[in-house]
């Protein structure tokens, strides 16, 4: 039989073929990398889309509070109940959103109060509309009860969904998109309140469908091992069991982040009350362009530090107390110095930075330290904690500087170092941390 042209040719060069066959098989894994690398930032966008919206159904609406202060007729400390009462109707919810998302899927839980958050929003716009602050306040309460099932279930999916060294970028990721939001809300809300102060109100729902859309399209969600239910007793035994085994360094980092987060936000808070009185009048959108400085140094450090530490628990340790001891030094100086604004944005920027050293490591230990069926309870008690350290920041700042800045800064300070010793005694990371289960 005849042979083809093309098996006398494999028969004469083959080693040409296999170079060819070769290089054809390189492309297609080539080809199929960047496709696998696209779909995974397309799922990283989705789920830093979450915490995103979280910070911007808060923050955005801060700028709006003397004119809702005006318009409803109500005093300064009625219009602190839309941010006070979010926060800790979202903190007593959090551990409830966790056990469930435990017990069904992280999606079951993330895409409802996703909704929820959302709906909620429209109708506190009603509110404000009607002039009705009751109105305007049970329904700023349900936002927050589906704000507890939105970041802190989105940090328990990213433990799901990541393994080796991918999850802290993914949680990096968050982190930074977290204190993007903080800067761009304030501006976002001063931008819409010069349509109609009730705006933000108004538009803060349109965030939330791009979000549960992302995240419904995007997102994968790995199938869970087991679909029989765990009865909630043992449930419960199970939780115990976690914090008996490793409760003392989780508890640790529990209250390591949340002094972080509770400096952060208290000392901006200080910092944005400065800037609104004399001499410097600093108001609106410009007020949100300085405090964006000290903010983009925690954004920028935090994805960076999310896409270096893998899962290097030698490097996370050095990390965090590297990021803590620069915090305490920063604020030790703004004792000193704050009456120079300059100086004083500076240092608030440091703190920044350090903080963004500091959480993403803390979150991919967390995470990662136990296992898929337990993780959204633990992480959710964490955010829980960050919440609370979000939610009274602002007030005990304000009452420490009636007093006196120093006071203020020397306190923090001394926080940070009491952070900083509990990370150098009691959280002691594994040379491969963050990968359980």
């Amino acid at each position: 039989m005849k042979q083809s042209t093309t098996s006398k040719w494999a028969a004469n060069k083959p080693g040409k073929l296999r170079t060819a066959d070769h290089s054809s098989r390189s492309k297609d894994d080539t080809k199929k990398q960047k496709q696998a690398g696209g779909r995974k930032w397309l799922e990283y966008i989705a789920l830093a889309t979450v915490p995103l919206v979280l910070v911007l159904g808060n923050s955005m609406l801060v700028p709006i509070l003397p004119d809702m202060e005006k318009k409803l007729h109500i005093t300064s400390f009625q219009s602190s109940l839309v941010i006070t009462l979010f926060s800790v109707s979202a903190g007593l919810i959090i551990p409830i959103s966790g056990y469930l998302s435990d017990r069904y899927s992280r999606k079951a839980v993330i895409l409802p109060s996703l909704a929820l958050y959302g709906i909620a929003g429209i109708v506190a716009g009603i509110g404000a509309v009607m002039h009705s602050y009751w109105l305007l306040i049970a329904s700023r309460a349900l936002q927050g009860i589906g704000a507890a099932g939105t970041s802190p279930i989105a940090m328990a999916l990213v433990g799901d969904m990541y393994k080796d060294g991918t999850e802290s970028e993914a949680l990096g990721l968050i982190e930074a998109s977290n204190g993007a939001g903080k800067v761009v809300s304030p501006i976002i809300g001063s931008l819409l309140a010069l349509i109609a102060w009730y705006m933000p109100l108004f538009a803060f729902p349109l965030f939330c469908a791009g979000s549960f859309f992302a995240m419904m399209l995007l997102i994968k969600e790995p199938p869970k091992a087991s679909k029989e239910a765990v009865p909630v007793k043992q449930y419960v035994g199970d939780i115990k069991k976690v914090f008996r085994e490793k409760g003392r360094w989780l508890i640790s980092s529990f209250i390591a982040g949340s002094l972080g987060l509770f400096i952060l936000f208290g000392v901006l808070f200080r910092l944005s009350d400065l800037l609104e009185k004399a001499p410097y009048h600093i108001d609106g959108v410009a007020k949100g362009g300085v405090l964006a400085i000290p903010l983009l140094f925690l954004v920028i450090t935090a994805y960076i530090t999310g896409h270096r530490i893998k899962n290097n628990g030698t490097l996370m340790r050095r990390l965090m107390i590297i990021g803590l001891a620069v915090m305490s030094g920063a604020l030790a100086a703004a004792a000193f110095l704050h009456h120079n604004i300059y100086a004083l944005i500076g240092f608030a920027a440091l703190s920044s930075l350090g903080t963004g050293m500091l959480l993403p490591c803390l979150n991919t230990l967390i995470t990662g330290a136990v296992d898929r069926p337990h993780r959204g309870m633990v992480t959710s008690l964490y955010s829980s904690l960050r919440f609370l350290g979000v939610a009274f920041g602002p007030p005990l700042f304000g009452w420490m500087a009636s007093r006196s800045d120093t006071l203020l800064y020397s306190v923090v300070s001394a926080l940070s170092a009491c952070a900083l010793l509990i990370i150098i005694f009691l959280v002691h990371p594994p040379q491969k941390a963050g990968d359980s289960g």
